[in-house]
Parts: structure tokens; sequence; C-alpha cells
């Protein structure tokens, strides 16, 4: 279960507080730490080392000469460590914040200073003031649980297995290609005979490398094969249990792959106050640009989950196809449908928006898309 705390700067008790700002590295961390009366002391950690991080902690509570209990209040930049160092902070009691790295304000100097030591002083100042109460200071990311996180693994490893699949297979026909041997299917039946049969008629270094990628392949290949049939026997479970996959899958145009993806990563555990936080956590909210005289449109912000967004885009197209009846489709055939092939593109994307927006809809509230079909029983 996913423990909530009280927000910073809601707390009107006259509890002691300390302040504290990590700026992570793949080697060190940096820890500015403080009571926000005198500037904060600066420490330099090994990564990972939470031992140490508890001394740097009781050092500054006999600095700052705090007696009785302390409410520590802390900050990250969400990045590689993800969200265990949150965890850990939550469990020993601290109220931590993980903030979103692009919603952090820099100068615009054509060129100014950047050091860890600069960068945990700045994080340390942007916290208090949010612990001040000045919420809009940065955006704060919501933590998964920890269940809800390892949820994500299965998908997002298939697509690099895919990837990494594909790789293999295009550099084989490349390589096949500069002797002037050409492949229709690279893998697949039959390869073991194609490929003794490649020893004659190209060189030993060509055929031995052709060699190794086709075992790289071959694992590749049986690692997809094992991630499939887990995450087909988790769906199975799933439908059975009913819920949002279920009901996700029943559409037509959203298959059991897609409703996997936004069941995960959007559907599953986030939760939005309105269309617009739901719109942007995928970046397809609108970039004006209104200056002076000069007006024009920039596009989506493409911030958020890349992998929902495109997964949107590729699902609008369907939508179009096995819903064409639907309100969703009449309103792109009406705004778009008379348009050349760049107002479609344009036009795709909104209606991946307003797609986002009636799938919320309907998996938090039941609401069936207007003039959507369901799949017959």
């Amino acid at each position: 279960m996913e423990t909530t705390r009280q927000a910073p700067g809601n707390d009107t008790s006259v509890m002691a507080r300390l302040y504290m700002a990590l700026e992570l590295s793949s080697a060190k961390w940096k820890v500015a730490i403080g009571d926000a009366r005198r500037a904060p002391s600066v420490h330099t950690l090994e990564a990972g080392n939470a031992v140490e991080l508890l001394k740097v902690i009781e050092k500054a509570k006999k600095r700052c000469a705090t007696s009785g209990p302390v409410r520590m209040l802390s900050c990250y930049e969400a990045g590689r460590d993800g969200f265990w160092l949150h965890r850990w902070l939550i469990a020993q009691g601290i109220d931590n914040v993980v903030v979103d790295s692009s919603s952090i304000e820099v100068k615009r100097r054509a060129r100014r200073a950047k050091t860890d030591r600069l960068d945990a002083a700045k994080l340390y100042e942007m916290l208090l003031r949010y612990a001040g109460g000045e919420k809009r200071v940065w955006s704060v990311v919501r933590v998964p649980t920890l269940e809800q996180e390892d949820a994500r693994r299965l998908h997002r490893e298939l697509e690099r297995l895919k990837r990494e699949r594909n790789a293999h297979v295009s550099r084989i026909a490349s390589l096949a290609v500069l002797h002037n041997v050409r492949f229709k299917h690279v893998g697949g039946r039959g390869w073991d005979e194609r490929l003794e049969h490649l020893q004659a008629q190209l060189p030993p270094a060509a055929a031995q490398e052709i060699a190794r990628e086709s075992e790289r392949l071959r694992l590749v290949k049986e690692q997809i094969g094992q991630v499939e049939r887990s995450r087909k026997e988790q769906v199975q479970a799933l439908l059975e249990r009913g819920g949002p996959l279920a009901a996700l899958t029943r559409l037509r145009a959203i298959g059991v792959q897609s409703a996997w993806v936004l069941l995960h990563e959007i559907f599953g555990w986030r939760r939005f106050a309105n269309r617009r936080e739901l719109a942007g956590c995928v970046g397809l909210t609108p970039c004006p640009y209104d200056s002076g005289n000069t007006q024009r449109e920039q596009g989506i912000s493409k911030a958020g989950n890349g992998r929902v967004r495109s997964l949107l885009v590729e699902l609008a197209w369907y939508w179009l196809r096995y819903q064409p009846q639907s309100e969703l489709s009449t309103w792109f055939a009406r705004r778009f449908g008379s348009g050349g092939k760049r107002l479609r593109r344009i036009g795709i994307v909104a209606l991946a928006r307003r797609l986002l927006i009636a799938l919320w809809r309907y998996v938090e509230h039941g609401v069936i898309p207007a003039g959507a079909q369901l799949k017959a029983q």
C-alpha cells in the first residue's frame, strides 16, 4: 500500500524543522542540509550510501542545536535512482518529494556555472520556498508503489527485446548484402540450413560474424517468448478478475497489448483531477507562442510519457478504422477529412488527445465513448 504523508508546508505545529536537498549522480551524492536560519552545510557521500546519509542527518541536528522531535523535509530530482530512495526516506520518517527535473527554474544566461554543489544549493532554496507555501515552484512527481512500478517492467522489457531482435535481423541482412546475398526472411524455419549454406558463399570472417549474430538473435527470440508467455498468464488473470483491462478490451480498436500498456502506465495507478492534467501527463498539450505581434502554435509539448503518447496516436488511427460511426471519428472526418496528408497528421494528434480523455472517462466512470461499439461477447 502506498504511504501518504502530509505535504511539506501544511504542518501548523511548532515542531523544529530540518531541510535536506539531495543532488544525485552515479558516483557521488551532494547533500545540502540545514534549518533555514543559516546557510546549509553541503556534504559529499558515496552514491547509494544510506548509512552515511543518516550520519549526516544526525550531525545536522547537532549543528542546528535541535532538541526534541524534528520534522525532516527533503527532495531530490527524478532520475536514474528512481524511487527507492523516496521509499527509504519515507520509512525513516522523512517527508520527501521527488521533483520533475524539467520544472526546475534556471537562469537563462548564455553561459552559467553548473556544479553538483550549486545544484544542491538551488534545490535547497526551492525546497524552502515549497515548504513555505509556494506550491508552483516546481512539479512534484507522483510516486508509484513498489508493486505498481514492478508491474511496468514486463511490457517495457518486451519493447527493448523486440528492438534488439530487429537490430540483429537488420545487421545479418546488411552483412549478407555486402556480398550480394539477399534474404527475404532472417531467422525462422530452415535458418540453420541456410546459415550452413552461407559458409561457402561468404568470406570466413563475415560468415562467423553472421553466425554470432544468429546466436544472439536466437537468444533474444527465446526471451521474447518467455516474456510473452508470462504476460499472457497475467492478462488472463486480470481478464477473469474484471476491472480496467477487461473494460478497455471490450472496445473495438483496442487490443490486449494496448490495454495492458494503458493500464500499467496511466489508468492503473495515476489519478487526475481534470482532462488538462491527463493530457499533460503524456505531452498532448498545446504550446502556443504569443508575444507582441507574433502568434503561432509550436505543436504539442511532448513532455511526459512518450510511450503512451505514441501508442495513443497509433490507437487513433485504429479508432478511425474500427469505430467509423463514433462521435470522435465523425469529428475527425468533419474537421480534417477533406485536408491533405499534413492536415490529417495534425488532426490525428488532436484525435489522440480526445481519445485519451474519452478512455479515461470510460475507465473511471464507465461512460462509453459516444457512438462507440463494443466487441461481441
